[in-house]
């Protein structure tokens, strides 16, 4: 064997069913594959097709690290609980940071992030504006404790990540800093063959001041978001938007109207005649100091739970228990005479209208002609809902359109939030101490390699593009007589001697078995080398992202294939 790989030796164990558990493409047509075994709940074994191509996506990520000056170090999974009780995440981070005791009872968490880690690693050790900028960065396997892993590779508990930080002296150089890891990351989705899109984000437990994600557009994508021609973009729990509301019936007089029956959005527009964006919607919660509280968005919008912990903290929705003993009556609750100590809250896009249609904080009975300022006020007004089409651009004023996503990798603004936190300082041009300002950049390795599976595929299998191919050629030896395996032997030597990896199908299976798991497996070009072609002087060559095929002299075949494949390497 020469430069190749023999598939007889290739570890790669197919299944020929679809499995039970797998609901997106990706974990269904990587099980089927034989790319990857669950080992446990939201655990994975990667094997060697699914390696290959990681390793693929890992090379391509750090040649744009590097190129945009960034270090590669690797930093320790495990990390004392002081560091994140210095940061004060380690109880902010709830559950799903992973934890253990060693042997002496001292904590640590197994980092599913490391802005602890990487800031501990410098102060002390960046001590003047003169060392900065600094980014530096890792490939390495992190831990999040997720309550329901699902989705094969795509919300897993144990996965690979590349997070980078940078260091700079001040907003300006963040800035900097930061839009070169956009850049980066932009190019990271291209040469990876996703349609990927930066919307604007919330930065979650992160934190930080601003934040975009790459989101992989595919419909099996848990990430909701809208988008404008104009190229704004936003997942929807972090889009400020244009709401457009409509004026409840009647002429501005409060009148008291029996709904008997009609506890939902849905019912109360339609027995009013209005729009859904007529009627207010009320969210009943208790926030995070216990104490009750009511929001009103509009009646065609989603309440926005992200939005809504900024301001509450670690609020619930109240249950018939706690509505009851609130004084609150399940589906009909309004803003005009809510229950003493109830607070109340309004969306800010309400803020304008003067006749609402609400309910009547009694049974069976809802108010037109609600009017803020006269007969309810509010704490506040916030934004509070979840965008959606149809809503204005916040850009251009355009309706937004809807489309999900598959959220690959994430850039954030920290600001001093962890320099500040952990005591991280350097000497200034004057000589004074100041907090670094930090930048924290994460590509989900495992999962890009997961949305490139859903993006790419048909009904046959995956269709890889070349620069993440776990092989870029498999040779399809259909006979493995005296005539035929010879020609695809030097094949596939000649095309490993030209660069191209190369898969030779030595197995004595059927032809139809073959062609179905190189579809399956998703090889970017399929040379087929069979009795009758060899004695025509031709093999047949596929192209797996098009199907087309073609017949190619022998004597060309190496030549032509090793120069489709540089052609298309990115």
């Amino acid at each position: 064997m020469a430069g190749y790989m023999l598939m007889s030796r290739l570890y790669a164990p197919t299944l020929k069913e679809d499995p039970a558990e797998a609901e997106l493409a990706s974990h269904r047509l990587l099980l089927r594959a034989g790319m990857i075994r669950k080992t446990a709940s939201g655990v994975y074994s990667y094997l060697p097709l699914a390696w290959r191509s990681i390793a693929k996506v890992e090379r391509i990520v750090r040649e744009e690290m590097d190129a945009a000056g960034a270090q590669e170090v690797m930093l320790p999974i495990l990390t004392p609980a002081e560091l994140w009780e210095e940061s004060g995440r380690w109880d902010l981070y709830g559950p799903e940071l992973m934890r253990i005791r060693d042997r002496h009872e001292r904590e640590f968490a197994l980092g599913p992030t490391h802005e602890e880690t990487i800031t501990d690693l410098v102060r002390g050790e960046l001590r003047s504006y003169r060392q900065l900028p600094v980014n530096l960065y890792q490939i390495q396997t992190k831990f999040r404790d997720e309550r329901r892993p699902r989705f094969g590779l795509m919300r897993g508990r144990e996965f690979v990540m590349k997070d980078a930080y940078s260091f700079d002296a001040d907003a300006e150089g963040m800035q900097r800093s930061y839009d070169l890891m956009k850049d980066a990351y932009a190019r990271i989705c291209e040469r990876c063959g996703l349609e990927a899109v930066p919307v604007v984000a919330d930065s979650g437990q992160i934190g930080g001041d601003t934040s975009v994600e790459f989101m992989a557009l595919a419909e099996a994508g848990e990430a909701a978001i809208v988008h404008c021609d104009c190229g704004y973009a936003a997942d929807e729990e972090a889009a400020r938007v244009g709401v457009t509301v409509s004026e409840g019936p009647g002429d501005g007089t409060l009148e008291r109207v029996a709904t008997p029956g009609l506890a939902s959005i849905e019912d109360v527009s339609a027995f009013f005649g209005v729009p859904g964006n007529a009627c207010r919607k009320s969210i009943a919660i208790i926030d995070g100091e216990g104490r009750p509280v009511v929001c009103i968005i509009p009646g065609d919008h989603e309440f926005n739970e992200v939005k809504a912990a900024k301001v509450f903290g670690d609020f619930h929705m109240m249950s018939d228990e706690e509505l009851e003993g609130a004084g609150l009556v399940k589906g009909f609750i309004g803003p005009v005479g809510l229950p003493e100590g109830v607070a109340l809250f309004c969306d800010i896009s309400l803020k304008d209208s003067e006749r609402w249609l609400v309910g009547a904080n009694e049974r069976d009975f809802h108010l037109t002609g609600a009017r803020p300022g006269r007969d309810f006020q509010p704490v506040d007004w916030l934004d509070l809902t979840s965008a959606k089409a149809g809503d204005a651009c916040p850009v251009c004023h355009e309706p937004l359109k809807e489309a999900r996503g598959i959220e690959v990798s994430q850039v954030f603004q920290l600001g001093t939030k962890y320099s500040e936190a952990l005591h991280a300082t350097f000497l200034d041009a004057d000589g004074k101490e100041r907090p670094f300002q930090m930048g924290c950049y994460g590509v989900g390795v495992t999962r890009t390699y997961a949305a490139i599976v859903e993006q790419h595929n048909d009904e046959n299998g995956i269709i890889w593009p070349v620069s993440v191919a776990p092989y870029e050629v498999s040779v399809l030896a259909l006979d493995l007589n005296d005539e035929v395996w010879p020609i695809a032997e030097r094949i596939a030597a000649g095309l490993a001697e030209a660069g191209v990896e190369t898969l030779l199908d030595d197995r004595k299976e059927r032809p139809g078995v073959k062609f179905a798991e190189a579809d399956l497996m998703g090889f970017p070009y399929q040379v087929v080398v069979g009795r009758r072609g060899v004695r025509n002087g031709i093999a047949e060559l596929k192209d797996r992202s098009t199907g087309e095929r073609s017949e190619v002299p022998l004597e060309s075949v190496v030549s032509l294939v090793a120069e489709l494949v540089r052609e298309r390497r990115r």
